[in-house]
This record gives structure tokens, C-alpha cells and sequence, in this order.
């Protein structure tokens, strides 16, 4: 493909006309229309400005082979336009109707721990009588809004990533094979059925499922405090009265 092809295509898929991707970089629609059409190359200011506004990157517009490992497209949508229930229900109403005929599954993704954040969960585990583990249970916590499918349609794979304000999709460069793989700094678990045949009963598993993590970490945190100043009200008692 080339640079025109590129422009065009990533606009298409972030649903703007040319006249409102020119509006948005402050240019003409036939500066637009050029570009995509190969008949002027964007200088290197509004080739950053592209990347940004279509969430592809610079080296994917620039590469004239068009073999690019991965294809990431962001698009902002309104989690209240997809019914009634939770959260998970929502999304999957809306990865349904973007890939209609594709076969989806579910993923339950977890985020890798960094070096440091491996330091204070052995720290935290070795030095007090918190359980290993926490800083992967702040993580999650932190990432609840995140929902991850797999998408497989027409020979492709696609990861999706949907949260509560975007919805991004990412062409694997490497076909997923296992139950199990990982995608940058994220591990991921494949479920066994798809989204067509789930229902509210995930959603409701992964709520009991985080509040029971949640109660272990509040636990973990305050339990050996608790400990520590009832032995130290102990203490202090047998001394004032000795």
C-alpha cells in the first residue's frame, strides 16, 4: 500500500470524512485529497499529526513494503448507546456489531509485573506476613475497565482492547495457536467459549471474583498492623502495671 492508500484507509476506519480530518489539523480538505491520492507527501509536522489523529503509527504510514507486524486503530465510542446491564454485557454488544460474522472470544488478560514492583511483592512477602501477590492485585484493580477479545475473521487474527471511553484493534503479525500467549507487557488466557454464547454470569463471576481479591489485599495490608499494635498494647499494659 502506499502512503495515500495508508492515510485513506486508517481515516475510513476512525469514521471521518476528509473534511473533518482537515478541520482537525487546521488544513484544506483538497490538501487532504492530495495526500491520499499520492499527488503531496505530508511534511514531517502533520505526518506526526496523522499518526496521532488515525492511532496508527509513523513507521506503519511510512513503510512502503505495507508488511507491517502490527495495526493498531483507536476509536472513541458511548458505552451507554449498547443497552441495559453491566459493563461486560455492553462491550460485548459492541464488539458483536463491529465484527458480526466473526468468531470472538473472551480473554482474561493479566499485566506482567515490572522489576520493581517484583522487588516490593518479594519484599512485602518476605519481611511482613502479607501474601505474595499484591502488587498483581493492584494492577488488576487498576485495570478493571479493560475487557480483551480475540477476534478471528477471513484468516485473521484480532486483538481488541475495549475500556470504557475507546475500543482499539490490533492485527497480530503472529497467529495465536494456544489457550495461553502474550501480547506486550499483558499474559493472556483464552476462554473456552465465545461471545455469542456468554452471558451476564461472566460478569457477575468477575465481580465476586475482584471483591474477593480486594478483601484479601485490604487483609494482607491491615491484618499485620493489627497484630503488631495489640502485641504492643500487650506490652505496654504489663509494663504500666508491673
Amino acid at each position: 500500500m502506499t502512503l495515500g492508500e495508508k492515510i485513506k484507509e486508517a481515516r475510513k476506519q476512525c469514521g471521518l470524512s476528509q473534511e473533518q480530518l482537515a478541520e482537525k489539523m487546521t488544513v484544506s480538505r483538497s490538501a487532504i485529497a492530495k495526500w491520499e491520492t499520492d499527488k503531496g507527501i505530508p511534511d514531517v509536522e502533520n505526518l506526526k499529526a496523522l499518526a496521532r489523529l488515525l492511532n496508527v503509527s509513523v513507521d506503519y504510514l511510512l513503510d512502503d513494503g505495507g508488511a507491517v507486524d502490527v495495526q493498531v486503530i483507536r476509536q472513541v465510542y458511548n458505552l451507554s448507546d449498547y443497552g441495559k446491564g453491566g459493563k461486560k454485557q455492553k462491550k460485548d454488544r459492541l464488539i458483536l456489531e463491529r465484527f458480526p460474522d466473526a468468531q470472538i472470544h473472551t480473554l482474561l488478560g493479566e499485566l506482567k509485573l515490572t522489576k520493581g514492583e517484583k522487588v516490593v511483592d518479594n519484599a512485602l512477602g518476605f519481611l511482613t506476613d502479607a501474601p505474595f501477590g499484591i502488587p498483581g492485585l493492584i494492577n488488576g484493580i487498576k485495570n478493571l475497565d479493560k475487557e480483551f477479545y480475540l477476534v478471528e475473521k477471513d484468516g485473521k487474527q484480532l486483538f481488541v482492547t475495549v475500556t470504557d471511553e475507546f475500543i482499539e484493534t490490533r492485527q497480530l503479525s503472529k497467529p495465536v495457536t494456544g489457550d495461553k500467549f502474550e501480547i506486550g507487557n499483558w499474559k493472556f488466557i483464552k476462554c473456552a467459549y465465545n461471545v455469542q454464547a456468554s452471558s451476564g454470569l461472566y460478569e457477575k463471576v468477575k465481580k465476586v471474583g475482584m471483591l474477593l481479591l480486594l478483601l484479601i489485599l485490604i487483609g494482607a495490608i491491615f491484618l499485620p498492623w493489627t497484630e503488631m499494635w495489640h502485641e504492643f498494647g500487650q506490652n505496654l499494659y504489663r509494663l504500666l502495671h508491673d
